[in-house]
């Protein structure tokens, strides 16, 4: 079972989705940094890179957005053979022809309207694509199309037909409505999403009319607004929690805002009626994420080491390219022997490897490095468990075998930023590196960089500022090369301690 817990403050709203008394997800949105995924914009395309079958496109942020050809709308669909919004990813797909090259479609100056799929990551722009698809409380729009798929969440076959045949009835039916009253039909395409299995015609009607109405303002604003306008923006996080993370799991919803209840509660009749039962304002005095220890599961999830139960532990690094998993059994010794100790290990690593993934919103290319097992059969129950974990995330995540090395990987798809990229920043030590150079290093720099000055300039005396660390070695240990180098160049070198920021850091004053 599920309960889900909202933090709310004027500058940030936090979420925490546990379950079995475990926090499983983590959602933060700032409110001067607020995810721009769904949002849909008047872009510009700024360039076309035709070797990469991509464009760059302005859409008024910092840096110009990635639009690829894979999610360019030709004749009906992406190129990719399906549709872009994640929700509407889960619904059936078509075979789609290879698309004409990008510098056919679109070209230097164009202005198109575009919606935002990925938020910018680290040194990366947004995402574009130009299939747009706005969701809504049970099904996803999409305006372009004429498809009507069902999320493959949905039961059975005879159940997913019964659908379709009554989505086609429904759209056109409101399309009728709409010619009757003097409007033009609106047409397009629509996902079932997975709660509206048992959804009424009257329920599914009125999320159609809504979506067709939201859709033709963003055209009316399209037309008369100048490239980088915001067409339409995405629900809040709050109001995603109803949408999107709320489902038949779900106890409860608490806030500790009385005024946010009010406004979801009032969302909630409106779009998600079956999430405003769950909803509840925390009115305890503890802070509602002392509940379930959050902020401690927060500070874990920032560390690279997870010590499991048994006494083993996990060390998760995280690079621009790819995170690892390595596995080790640490203090671990209960089992008979040693293969049942690694067993163990491993089944527990799987268990916890699901979870962290999901916590610290880990995403792209995922290798797991296990504990070394020698038995087949104990490699595909590891192998089963993990699978059996990240069946439970949100997040679309692809599992390949072993390989001949031994590593399991996994690929999680990402859309945002980490948890530790949206709370962390580089170390201004390390400069990110995770390692600084000793002191020895940084006092045979200092002698170099001397030298070098000294073939350059005349001065009467060099002075070294370094660190108090790099000052004592050079007094103590490498005092015989300092004064080497001084009768070298003819010169005096004088040292002062300074307090820099990383011990790596000095200057060389010529006086």
């Amino acid at each position: 079972m599920q309960d889900i817990l909202i933090n709310w403050a004027p500058q940030e709203t936090r979420v925490a989705v546990v379950e079995n008394g475990a926090v499983q997800e983590l959602h933060i949105e700032r409110a001067l940094e607020r995810g721009r995924v769904g949002n849909i914009y008047t872009g510009k395309v700024a360039r076309v890179l035709p070797g990469m079958q991509s464009a760059f496109v302005e859409i008024g942020l910092e840096r110009a957005a990635f639009l690829h050809i894979a999610d360019v709308h030709v004749n009906g669909a992406t190129s990719r053979g399906e549709h872009s919004n994640g929700a509407a990813a889960r619904g059936e797909r078509a075979a789609i022809p290879a698309p004409p090259p990008i510098e056919r479609i679109v070209f230097e100056g164009q202005t198109l309207t575009v919606q935002v799929i990925k938020d910018p990551i680290g040194t990366k722009g947004a995402r574009l694509s130009t299939q747009i698809s706005i969701a809504g409380r049970l099904l996803v729009f999409l305006p372009q199309d004429q498809h009507v798929g069902i999320s493959q969440k949905i039961g059975s076959q005879e159940l997913r037909e019964q659908l379709r045949t009554r989505m086609i009835a429904l759209a056109q039916t409101d399309d009728d409505v709409r010619v009757a009253g003097g409007g033009e039909a609106a047409g397009g395409g629509f996902i079932l999403r997975t709660n509206a299995a048992e959804a009424s015609d009257a329920e599914l009607a009125d999320d159609i009319a809504y979506l067709r109405t939201t859709w033709a303002h963003v055209r009316e604003r399209a037309f008369k607004s100048p490239p980088g306008t915001l067409l339409h923006q995405d629900l809040s996080l709050a109001e995603r929690v109803l949408r999107d993370l709320a489902d038949e799991d779900t106890q409860t919803i608490k806030i500790d805002s009385r005024a946010q209840f009010e406004q979801l509660a009032q969302f909630g009749a409106e779009y998600t009626p079956g999430s405003v039962g769950k909803l509840q304002h925390y009115t305890g005095e503890r802070p509602i994420f002392d509940l379930f220890n959050v902020d401690d599961e927060i500070d874990k999830a920032l560390v690279k080491r997870v010590d499991l139960k048994s006494g083993g532990y996990l060390i998760i690094d995280q690079t621009e390219a790819l995170t690892t998993v390595d596995v080790n059994t640490g203090g671990f010794v209960g089992a008979r022997n040693f293969d049942d100790t690694i067993f163990k290990t491993n089944l527990e690593a799987g268990q916890a490897i699901a979870r962290q993934l999901r916590l610290r919103n880990l995403g792209g290319i995922i290798i797991i490095d296990f504990i070394d097992m020698t038995r087949e059969e104990h490699q595909a129950a590891v192998l089963a468990e993990l699978k059996k974990q990240l069946a439970r995330d949100r997040t679309r995540v692809t599992v390949s075998g072993f390989t001949q090395l031994g590593l399991v990987e996994m690929t999680r798809k990402r859309t945002r930023e980490s948890l530790a990229h949206m709370l962390c920043e580089p170390c201004p030590t390390c400069r990110g590196r995770g390692e600084v150079k000793t002191a020895r290093s940084v006092c045979h720099d200092i002698l170099r960089e001397i030298l070098r000055e000294a073939r350059q300039f005349n001065p009467k005396e060099f002075r070294v500022l370094a660190s108090a660390a790099v000052v004592e070695m050079l007094l103590d240990e490498e005092s015989q090369h300092l004064a080497g180098l001084s009768d070298f160049i003819g010169k005096p070198i004088s040292l002062r301690a300074e307090a820099f920021a990383s011990p790596e850091q000095y200057d060389i004053v010529l006086l």
